[in-house]
């Protein structure tokens, strides 16, 4: 069974990727027992270079097995299983950092999935540091921009699978609030464009918990000493209502209705997690997410 899974991976290093814009198609070889924890290993241990660009490719791909269930759970067992070098994280995070902030494919499913493999990128880094300062930074500021700029709120569709770009772009904000090393100022990019999303104006009716997962990184974040109290208060603030009209007759139109729905969602989710830890620093965010419960239409 070794000596099969090596030869596919052999040969799939000779294949090359398919151009973005044509629709990505996963030209990477899968095991024929779908043990991917056991063929991490083996694939990464002959990836090159173009082997690790055609499994990016594969995060595009169409069908939800392959994009989901192979490509990404690749990159995920092979992160978590320490089967990269060190200069694979660095060409993995180069190639997914080029996804996350290049064009978005006709299907939308490249760049949320290329952010998800980023936290697990991430992740890596929290658990085993090798990002230099600069490029810890510069995986915060990709992350953020991803966030902040999400238009395309589509989630969970029968027969295409997950998009679900917020609730990705939140994924790899927790890794980097959970992250010791990460700076105050990125800590700030990233509740930015988390505030950018808590009831952005073009969205629908958050319901495939992205509220919960914008709350997580917020929750972390909270745990630092270097964001005082008036800080957090300022921040929750700018969730409040403002005077646009979609707040102002929230219950006459649906985009207010939205606003009122995913607000409330996101407060308590903060609320919840706050109220219920021993943490001094999480359980401050408490009476603010219930002050933004309370501001609320």
């Amino acid at each position: 069974m070794l000596r099969v899974a090596m030869m596919a991976v052999a040969a799939l290093l000779v294949v090359p990727a398919m151009a973005w814009e044509d629709g990505p198609r996963c030209a990477v070889a899968r095991p024929a027992d779908n043990d991917l924890k056991a063929y991490a290993a083996t694939f990464f241990a002959k990836a090159g270079d173009t082997g690790l660009e055609a499994l990016a490719t594969c995060l595009g791909d169409p069908d939800p097995a392959v994009r989901d269930g192979f490509a990404f759970t690749l990159w995920s067992e092979g992160l978590r299983g320490r089967h990269l070098t060190a200069a694979q994280m660095r060409q993995a995070l180069t190639s997914l950092t080029s996804m996350a902030a290049g064009p978005e494919d006709a299907d939308g499913f490249r760049r949320p999935f290329a952010v998800l493999a980023l936290s697990e990128v991430a992740r890596a880094d929290r658990i085993e540091p090798y990002l230099s300062e600069a490029e810890l930074h510069a995986l915060a500021e990709t992350g953020a921009a991803y966030l902040r700029g999400v238009t395309d709120y589509r989630g969970f569709i029968p027969g295409e699978g997950w998009r679900h770009g917020v609730a990705h772009g939140s994924d790899l904000a927790l890794q980097l609030a959970l992250n010791s090393r990460l700076a105050r100022a990125d800590a700030d990019l990233l509740l930015g464009a988390i505030a950018a999303q808590v009831a952005p104006a073009a969205s629908p009716y958050y319901h495939h918990g992205e509220p919960q997962r914008l709350a997580r990184p917020v929750l972390f974040l909270a745990k630092r000493a270097d964001i005082d109290d008036a800080a957090w208060a300022a921040w929750f603030k700018t969730l409040h209502p403002d005077a646009g009209p979609r707040w102002k007759d929230a219950y006459e139109s649906d985009a207010g209705l939205a606003a009122v729905h995913n607000a409330t969602a996101f407060a308590t989710a903060v609320y919840v997690g706050a109220a219920e830890t021993q943490d001094p620093g999480i359980r401050r965010l408490a009476p603010l997410a219930a002050g933004l419960l309370q501001a609320l239409p």
